[in-house]
């Protein structure tokens, strides 16, 4: 093996030589026989890593002399050698050892090892099973141990000199001249970070000629990333080459030998670059055509390594009837400090041809920004961002659907916030925020530019700051809160327009929140609090008629009044509540122990006062008084014109039970539980003049099956009846004829996922799994980390992921498996809605998804869904991948739907060789929604 040098996984490499010819769909055929061979080779042949076993020599050289193993070699006493004889230089300096054999021939001037031979001088390691040193010629010779019981050979040479490692069968070297002739070399070049991998480059040549340090030239040779050095599923054969270790390989004449079998992928020259660190280089794009863009050219570009601590990359799309687009990724991290990406799509759809009646022209974009900083940067001071913003239906709309989970989702947000935190008594925390909410499917836009938010710590004014605090004087409390904003709504349409502000509004409120706890015979925590809030605005909304309009039917003017305002409100709270518990026990024998049931009740009370005196008056048209405050339509809204005494209601449940541990070895019960929460709240306003009773609001969830199955459900009862417009009237629905409370409400909310795990026992360790690289891209775009959505399929994405890739796998995986590992989710969503006696489903939806992996080398997946309401299927997609040991194969089907399509790709999997490939999309019509 040879470590020539390391790369870093963000390494961008050009290829001049084969990535060429993938660009001509008539390979197909080709690479079809690729995969049936490759296969066959998969299943019978497993794989085998270096160091290969030793095979029968195919070059003889004369290196040993043929009475080498003659212990007793005649030698002549009288002869007398009148020539003087050349200094052994390395007789002082060298350490050398053999298990069997060490013999020193003064008259040949050499020094024969045998079995386990090894040789160490300065920075040059040899080790063989056998070894000649010449000490005059400074020259050794090395080479293998034939066994003549099987006709096999063992012990290959093992040369290093500095890092450069070389297994050959057999060597020369040369210590003054630093030159090597070697015989069927095996070398690895290192290709990523981490152990020798399938990113390693091969290089095997039948002779190498060793010129320096830095060169190296080979006859015959092969290069492959295979891990089966012996029999690779595929080579590139080189005629002759010059390998500089860590930089490049510039070859002759080269063609591509699938399974021992040339193809006709072959150049005349080629260049592998192979330098150590980042390097700029091509991306190599998707070649096809499709009847509504023309021919394409997709997803190819370069990769720029700005520095060490930034990368940039960009892609482009051309189509022959005029549509681009082009895609950018910048990624930066300075450890300890920060890291973070910056992505920007933009596409230029044409449809149809200018003259035609059907013609349009449609820009989108895209932008995806994120941030995050160490905490041990800088722990009073801390900026994020996570921006996922652009045209609403860019993900539906786009030529390049290279991600087609995100077709599904139906809302983009941002937060970009900065935080300040100043750790003097009392501390004070200040956070600049901006934030941003789009929904794709109404393209309603709703942003924060910015908001202002500060808050003083809980302070206790009455009590020492580190001595604990009784009864109520101690305990009284009181903070300080500022939050002010800029608020805009907006439109996709009018977004990065003069006009998007047209209807901002600015506001700040300060609230400062005091209250005090105590308890009340020991059981029950009471809270007595009031609350102070002052807003203020920039501009107000004045309310008349028209004094200049004669028209009877004129409408109510609105003037915006500019300038400084503000309002004060106030309130007063109380709360009691304590905590119950009641267990029913079965008896130690049975399987259900005891069930435990925890309730949580609570009585609350809230005062406030009416606010008259910012509220003015007009007449109407038919000589009515109209109340009105200056302050509705602003950011804060106005304070409430009615007086609110009211007394809340709440309940909160648990139910757990303990029963017998199947394990006949435990000596505890098991605890599970049966009703993770089951909550109710409602309230009772005393000062209304009707409908005093609020809705009851209940939530509750639970899980089941070892916690497979989660069940979310809400919803709401309201007592009251409503006449025939759909109006709640104050008569209770029990008195109309009704039941106690009127259903108008729920939700239901249910997810179970297993696999081929679940029905076996488990260790009682658990193991908590990061997301893949998928996930994690999954969830900064804002889609979904799992796959009920599906998955995307971009092949230029795994690229530059894989130059950043550690591939640490090099272990033997078996061709079948024995069992057949599985996985399944499902999420059952249903909304009822009986506000208007409609009595109505408008949410029915099951969605589920599931992988199985028929062998370690064939996964199979799919993704869909059944919308029972409109009565059809969601985003339905099929996925096959195979690992062919050198390649990969992937395909990925939607089968029917908007986004219907098919994706197929092959090529190399290490990241040296990855732009020989061989990929082929289809393409949806453009505009088709």
């Amino acid at each position: 093996m040879c470590k020539f040098g390391l790369q870093k996984p963000s390494q961008a490499i050009t290829k001049i030589g084969f990535i060429a010819l993938q660009a001509n769909k008539h390979f197909f055929p080709l690479l079809f026989l690729l995969f049936m061979g490759v296969v066959a080779s998969a299943q019978e042949d497993p794989i085998v890593p270096l160091p290969i076993k030793a095979v029968k020599d195919s070059i003889k050289a004369p290196l040993i002399p043929p009475n080498f193993l003659n212990d007793s070699i005649p030698l002549d006493s009288t002869e007398t050698d009148t020539v003087p004889k050349k200094k052994a230089l390395l007789l002082d300096k060298i350490k050398y050892k053999a298990k069997d054999y060490v013999r020193i021939s003064q008259t040949e001037q050499k020094i024969y090892l045998y079995d386990e031979a090894e040789i160490y001088y300065q920075d040059t390691e040899l080790k063989a099973g056998i070894i000649v040193l010449d000490y005059v010629k400074n020259e050794v010779y090395a080479g293998r141990i034939f066994n003549p019981a099987d006709s096999t050979y063992s012990q290959l040479p093992y040369f290093k000199q500095g890092d450069n490692e070389v297994i050959p069968d057999s060597i020369r070297f040369n210590f003054d001249t630093q030159k090597a002739l070697i015989f069927n070399s095996r070398t690895e070049q290192q290709a990523g970070l981490g152990s020798f991998g399938s990113d390693a480059m091969k290089v095997l040549a039948e002779v190498t000629k060793k010129e320096n340090d830095s060169v190296y030239f080979l006859k015959d040779g092969k290069l492959t990333t295979s891990k089966d050095t012996i029999d690779p599923d595929y080579y590139i054969r080189v005629r002759k080459a010059k390998f500089v270790p860590g930089k490049k390989i510039i070859a002759g004449f080269s063609n591509m030998y699938i399974v021992d079998v040339p193809t006709p992928i072959a150049l005349p020259f080629a260049y592998f670059p192979l330098t150590t660190g980042r390097t700029a280089g091509l991306i190599f794009p998707t070649f096809g055509n499709n009847p509504q863009q023309g021919y394409f050219i997709q997803n190819g570009g370069y990769y720029f390594p700005i520095s060490d601590y930034v990368d940039f990359s960009i892609l482009g799309d051309f189509f022959t009837n005029g549509s681009y687009g082009f895609r950018t990724q910048s990624i930066y991290t300075k450890r300890y400090q920060f890291r973070g990406n910056i992505n920007f799509r933009f596409e230029n759809l044409v449809t149809s041809q200018k003259g035609f009646s059907d013609f349009s022209r449609t820009t989108i974009y895209n932008l995806q920004i994120t941030h995050s900083q160490d905490p041990k940067a800088n722990p009073n001071s801390r900026f994020s961002a996570s921006v996922n913003l652009g045209s609403s239906n860019y993900f539906r709309q786009s030529a390049n659907q290279v991600n087609l989970a995100n077709t599904q989702n139906n809302n983009l947000s941002s937060s970009i916030s900065y935080s300040k935190t100043f750790p003097a008594y009392p501390s004070v925390n200040l956070s600049l925020t901006a934030t941003h909410n789009q929904n794709t499917n109404t393209e309603a836009i709703n942003l924060t530019l910015p908001t202002l938010q500060a808050s003083m710590e809980r302070i206790f004014p009455f009590a020492k700051r580190d001595g604990l605090k009784k009864g109520i004087i101690q305990n009284l409390n009181l903070q300080y809160n500022l939050r002010a904003e800029n608020r805009i709504t907006t439109t996709d349409s009018l977004f990065f327009t003069s006009r998007m502000f047209d209807d901002a509004r600015v506001g700040a409120r300060h609230t400062i929140p005091l209250s005090t706890n105590f308890k009340v015979a020991k059981y029950f925590s009471v809270t007595v609090g009031a609350n102070y809030e002052d807003v203020w605005t920039l501009e107000t909304f004045e309310r008349g008629l028209d004094p200049d309009d004669p028209d009877s039917n004129r409408e109510v003017v609105l003037d915006t009044i500019s300038g400084f305002d503000r309002y004060n409100r106030y309130g007063f709270s109380a709360n009691i509540g304590t905590t119950l518990y009641g267990t029913f026990n079965f008896g130690e024998d049975k399987k259900i122990q005891a069930i435990r049931h925890v309730m949580r009740p609570s009585i609350g009370w809230g005062y406030t006062p009416s606010f008259e005196q910012f509220y003015d008056s007009y007449t109407d048209l038919d000589g009515e008084e109209v109340l009105y405050s200056r302050f509705e339509g602003t950011l804060n809204g106005a304070p409430s014109l009615n007086k609110s005494n009211s007394v809340s209601f709440s309940l909160q449940n648990t139910l757990e039970a303990k029963v017998r541990d199947k394990d006949s070895t435990a000596t505890e019960p098991k605890k599970i539980s049966l009703l993770s929460n089951l909550n109710f709240a409602t309230s009772y306003n005393f000062e209304a003049d009707s409908l005093k009773l609020s809705p009851v609001s209940f939530n509750g969830g639970t899980t089941i099956l070892d916690n497979k199955m989660s069940i979310n459900f809400t919803g709401n009862l309201d007592p009251y009846a409503i006449d025939n417009n759909g109006r709640r009237i104050n008569t209770l629905n029990i008195n109309s004829g009704g039941g106690l409370f009127r259903l108008t409400r729920a939700s239901l909310n249910i997810g179970y996922s297993l696999n081929s795990e679940t029905f076996k026992k488990k260790d009682k360790k658990d193991t908590e799994e990061e997301p893949d690289g998928d996930e994690y891209y999954r969830a900064t775009s804002g889609g979904r980390v799992d796959d009920l959505f599906g998955q995307g399929f971009d092949t230029a994405a795994s690229q530059i992921a894989d130059k950043r890739k550690n591939d640490d796998d090099d272990e033997e995986v078996p061709i079948y498996n024995t069992k057949l590992p599985w996985d399944l989710r499902l999420a059952y969503a249903t909304t009822y809605n009986n506000s208007n006696r409609q009595s109505e489903i408008t949410n029915n939806s099951l969605m589920f998804s599931g992988n199985i992996e028929l062998t370690p080398k064939w996964s199979l997946g799919f993704s869909s869904g059944y919308d029972f309401k409109n009565k059809g299927f969601t985003l339905t997609q099929f996925r096959f991948q195979r690992n062919l040991g050198s390649f990969d194969l992937r395909f990925n089907w939607v089968p029917f739907g908007t986004n219907e399509r098919w994706d197929f790709f092959i090529g190399i999997s290490s990241s040296i060789l990855q732009d020989v490939k061989w990929e082929q999309r289809s393409q949806r019509r453009l505009g088709r929604r």
